[in-house]
């Protein structure tokens, strides 16, 4: 275990005012270890309210970190009603805009982390690297300073690095072109501007995670509405499969009633479904947008492309610092292996803490959250919570709390890895241990939470 807490005195700096950002700055300050959030948007949870739209999986009841709770409790907060399903707009402003208000001034807004190192030494420097301490370069309002912390929780998340459309995880040919015709965000149905871009409109949806099937929803939820509305859902996977989820199955009853919601919009008509398809390239013809892919098969006539194929961690300001990732996830080397998509789909990662998240090249830098997930799609919520517990205690010293991880993950009913994209298998059977559903899952595209 990595323990800094004896290590050069100061503060924690934690990059990031998300869910999971705000939780671990609770943990810390309970622990009465000094803490520096640094938020690159104007708001605590500014990716939050990009999907706020969207209502999440879980109640409210699974949405408090702890500590977090604790904290807010003590300046006179009361808390929503346990049993309610929040939107993302409800989560941030009845929960996580309180909780960064509590926090006070340990929370720095429009302030954008450029570099992390180690004072003094780049990434090739062996000599007294353990010794010192971390370089925040950061920049707030064209101004730009170097913070000097103890240890680095990185909790910025994935929603700004959205997987693009095309087949081989590069951009498609044309795709940047036609950047004005593909969007990455779930559209909401009660927003007149997306009633009027998509309504009447084709619409393809790229993508076979929660975030396509809530679009899938949305787009159907117009399309009852407004005549013309047509929408085609676009899978790289070789049959429908799975990407229903597990429906009665799944252990959160409200994402299994979303796959069947999906489900039913297919069944009556309003959605047209095209698998095996890789995308290639974005073309537009005569003012349409036409995909066409590795295979030569094209998707044609569109309007608006609604791509949802998942999203990356932003390593780029980490580069002087030696982390330890999978070179396939992106993730952390010791987690990737208990969250592989290939092998991972349902409740079966393992529990996971400051052991798993730590790099043994880097003491004292976590990343956490869903960017501790690289690149693998499914990420709960209080795995995240849980995940910024451990990592506290052992910055703290506490290593018996430290290593003391629980965490049981609801089935989502669906059995296989998101990895084989080619099964057509449509089984929807339970295949993993039961569970009690405590957690959400977050990933709009699950990064964005809107799966949750």
């Amino acid at each position: 275990m990595n323990d800094v807490s004896e290590g050069v005195a100061g503060q924690v700096v934690v990059i990031g005012a998300g869910p999971v950002g705000l939780a671990a700055a609770a943990h810390l300050v309970e622990r009465g270890l000094d803490v520096t959030v640094l938020e690159q948007g104007e708001r605590a949870a500014a990716a939050v309210r990009q999907w706020g739209h969207v209502r999440l999986f879980s109640q409210w009841s699974e949405l408090v970190d702890p500590a977090a709770r604790r904290l807010l409790l003590a300046s006179g907060w009361t808390a929503p009603a346990p049993d309610a399903y929040p939107t993302g707009h409800e989560w941030a402003e009845a929960y996580l805009e309180p909780l960064a208000a509590a926090l006070g001034e340990r929370v720095r807004y429009g302030s954008t982390v450029t570099g992390v190192a180690r004072r003094g030494r780049d990434r090739v420097v062996d000599a007294g690297r353990a010794a010192q301490p971390f370089a925040v370069h950061v920049d707030t309002g064209g101004r730009h300073e170097r913070l000097t912390a103890v240890a680095v929780i990185d909790a910025s998340g994935t929603f700004g690095s959205p997987g693009p459309l095309g087949g081989d995880g590069y951009p498609a040919d044309g795709e940047r072109a036609a950047s004005t015709r593909v969007a990455h965000r779930i559209p909401d149905a009660a927003d007149p501007l997306d009633a009027a871009r998509y309504g009447g409109r084709m619409t393809a949806v790229v993508g076979a995670g929660h975030s396509a099937l809530t679009a899938l929803v949305a787009l159907s939820t117009i399309a009852e509405r407004v005549p013309g509305t047509e929408v085609v859902w676009v899978l790289r996977r070789g049959g429908v499969g799975s990407a229903f989820g597990g429906g009665d199955a799944d252990e959160l009853p409200a994402r299994g009633a979303l796959g069947r919601r999906a489900r039913r919009a297919v069944a009556d008509g309003h959605i047209r479904v095209v698998t095996g398809f890789r995308t290639a390239s974005v073309e537009i013809v005569e003012g349409t947008v036409t995909l066409r892919s590795e295979d030569g098969a094209v998707v044609e006539g569109l309007d608006e492309v609604v791509g949802l194929t998942g999203f990356r961690p932003d390593h780029s300001f980490l580069s002087e610092l030696r982390l330890d990732l999978d070179v396939r996830l992106e993730a952390p080397v010791r987690l990737a292996p208990l969250i592989d998509p290939n092998v991972h789909s349902c409740g079966t990662v393992y529990p996971h803490g400051a052991a798993e998240l730590a790099h043994e090249g880097e003491p004292g830098v976590y990343l956490v959250g869903m960017k501790s997930y690289g690149r693998a799609p499914t990420f709960l919520a209080m795995t995240g919570y849980e995940q910024v517990r451990s990592v506290v205690a052992s910055i703290a010293g506490d290593h018996e709390a430290a290593a003391k991880v629980e965490l049981v993950l609801p089935e989502t009913g669906v059995c296989g890895g998101a990895g084989l994209f080619d099964a057509a298998d449509d089984s929807a059977g339970g295949c993993c241990t039961p569970a009690t559903p405590q957690l959400i899952q977050l990933g709009v595209g699950g990064g964005r939470a809107s799966s949750c």
